[in-house]
């Protein structure tokens, strides 16, 4: 007899895997360790004949030949079905699994264990393998498609994959029921956690860290209660937190044990970190243990510090915001602040007085409504909202976000000491969400597929040769004493990155932009001054490479520098010019060009390829763009 054993307080995922691995290998039986969720007991009420399970009680350990484990690794979780991994007669112990992280105690001869969003996901493709693919029954098809609803939150839990996605469309395919999958998806709480849940509110603890929320309840019952999940997902929900320790002591007294569930939404938290050392685990923002001695308070406190420990610094204002921000006068009249808008792409201006005090903010949707009434030439100061939200260089991104939600407002200025300093727009705090969110195969910034090095910085030490880099270092160096940055663009980018392991990449043409060299609040620099930041970095750096040709390039004051057969640096071109934005009043016109920060500088550019920008000065060295 081939066995498939489901851990305790078996939820929809184990009972999903166990059933698909039921048709990989004909006649086999499952059995249920002991206890089920609560919505997994009522759902087995209704459909238990469907399925080939048997309890632990009626197996014959004479007749188990080969044992398959789902969703779990520890022999705890199986509770006494575990004393049949020391049975004589045994052939083959598998394992199934999705949690790569935790240390297995089980003696498997095989492990098939993947990070996927379900364990029921690894046994959908190995049936899709097969050289006959089993069709399946609805019932089989839908508690398998529940169990990667559950496991991955209908696809909306940070481990979900595309792979989960897959697996589901196949399901789908294979008669899984909708209807009853929505039942048991959001199915509500039931009575007894309802119960429960005022007991855990009366409990809860709050603490905010570096603006985010985290909470944590200690509460006593006689008796354990199945579902703390459902009820630790509905109070995070309900208190709006960002992360929740939810702990339940019961027993009656001597022998008590302390059940605690994890739930995070932070970024860069683990929880499975976190209880790894307790003998617990799970994901990295879902876990949860089980502790059977010690003082369950100061435990639970002890945790909650840990928790607390992990959660980073997030961004703030001035790591997101554009700066300098383009302003006008109250006076500017809303024609002319209209072209404005038209000609550099802004959804709405900051209005400063004659001592460059923020005084309002008029968007393009004031600006529209004056023209349409027909006041083009009315002062921008009769339309704008003086009444205004701002923050401060160090408001975190948490604050902002809560900011733009609470009031409905696009845009933040940002002010120090009572200047205008920069904005934060939902434009910014959308970019830095979507980064957050995409999934990083290296270190760096930005998601560059079959980039296996662990630093940009080390790319750039492994592909380029010592001279260059020296080169480029001493640059950085330069820019840094102004307060400027650099950035490697485009072509030289895209050879670096596409290079083949272990080859070195000759740059002989090099494009570098200068940006951060202004700090005017009207942003109206003309690049086209005496000596532009470009021209300056260039004579600067050809004083240590006096072998060097310095050019200087035309009316928009580029620079380059030229070595031909040079004993060290060979024939060596590198073009440097400032951030800028250009303007085309008329199709084919010469653009009318103005400093501009390196964002804008790529959005003029004209393939992807060329948009590339990589930040050669610290502090974020490495940054892709």
């Amino acid at each position: 007899m081939h066995l498939i054993l489901c851990h305790t307080t078996v939820d929809f995922d184990a009972l999903g895997a166990a059933v698909g691995l039921t048709r990989i290998y004909p006649g086999s039986r499952i059995v249920l360790a002991g206890g089920s969720h609560p919505s997994v007991r009522d759902f087995l009420a209704l459909y238990r004949d469907e399925f080939a399970l048997i309890e632990r009680r009626s197996v014959n350990p004479n007749k188990i030949h080969s044992i398959s484990v789902v969703d779990t690794q520890s022999c705890d979780r199986l509770g006494k079905s575990a004393e049949w991994f020391r049975l004589a007669n045994l052939s083959a112990i598998k394992i199934y699994d999705h949690h790569p992280d935790i240390i297995s105690d089980i003696p498997a001869t095989e492990s098939y264990i993947e990070e996927v969003g379900a364990t029921t996901t690894l046994i959908v493709e190995l049936l899709r393998n097969q050289p006959q693919k089993p069709l399946l029954t609805t019932a089989e098809a839908t508690v398998m498609a529940l169990g990667i609803h559950l496991d991955t939150g209908s696809l909306t839990f940070p481990h979900s994959t595309a792979r989960d996605a897959i697996a589901l469309a196949w399901l789908m395919e294979q008669g899984a029921n909708l209807p009853v999958i929505a039942e048991y998806v959001e199915p509500g709480l039931p009575q007894k956690l309802q119960e429960l849940l005022s007991l855990a509110l009366e409990q809860l603890q709050k603490s905010t860290i570096r603006g985010y929320t985290v909470a944590w309840i200690l509460f006593k019952t006689d008796e354990y209660v199945p579902g703390l999940s459902t009820l630790a997902s509905e109070i995070i929900d309900l208190t709006e937190s960002d992360a929740l320790l939810l702990a339940n002591q019961y027993g009656r007294g001597e022998g008590d044990r302390l059940s605690i569930i994890g739930r995070s939404r932070i970024e860069k938290t683990n929880l499975n970190e976190l209880f790894k050392p307790y003998g617990g685990g799970g994901h990295t923002r879902a876990a949860s243990v089980v502790l059977k001695e010690g003082n369950f308070s100061e435990i639970l406190e002890q945790l909650v510090e840990q928790l607390k420990a992990q959660i980073p610094h997030p961004p703030t204002a001035q790591e997101l915001m554009s700066s300098p921000v383009r302003t006008i006068r109250p006076d500017t009249s809303v024609e002319e602040a209209h072209r404005i808008l038209l000609r550099y792409g802004h959804s709405g201006l900051s209005v400063v007085d004659e001592q460059d005090q923020l005084v309002g903010i008029i968007s393009r949707r004031d600006l529209d409504i004056a023209l349409h009434h027909g006041f083009s030439h009315a002062p921008v100061k009769g339309y704008m909202t003086p009444q205004l939200k701002t923050i401060t260089p160090e408001t975190t991104l948490p604050e902002i976000e809560s900011l733009m939600v609470t009031y409905d407002i696009g845009r933040l200025p940002v002010l120090e000491d009572k200047n205008l300093v920069g904005i934060v727009t939902r434009t910014d705090v959308l970019r830095l969400l979507h980064q957050q969110q995409r999934p990083q195969k290296s270190t760096f910034k930005g998601c560059i597929p079959g980039v296996t090095c662990t630093s940009i910085e080390e790319l750039l030490e492994e592909k380029l040769t010592a001279p260059l880099l020296t080169l480029l270092n001493r640059l950085s160096f330069l820019a840094e004493k102004r307060g400027w940055q650099v950035y490697l663009v485009g072509g030289a980018v895209r050879d670096l990155l596409l290079a083949e392991s272990e080859t070195t990449v000759l740059l002989n043409d090099i494009d570098i932009v200068v940006d951060g060299c202004y700090k005017n609040a009207n942003f109206n620099t003309d690049i086209l001054s005496p000596v532009s930041p470009a021209v300056e970095l260039a004579q600067d750096l050809q004083k240590h490479y006096p072998a060097a040709r310095l050019d200087i390039h035309g009316q928009f004051q580029t620079a380059a520098l030229l070595w031909h057969n040079d004993p060290i640096l060979d024939s060596l071109w590198i073009d440097i010019a400032t951030a800028r934005t250009e303007f085309y009043p008329y199709p084919a016109a010469n653009p009318e060009v103005e400093a501009s920060s390196i964002r804008q500088d790529l959005y003029r550019r004209d393939f992807t390829i060329n948009a590339l920008a990589l930040r050669l000065t610290s502090p974020q060295v490495g940054e892709l763009l």
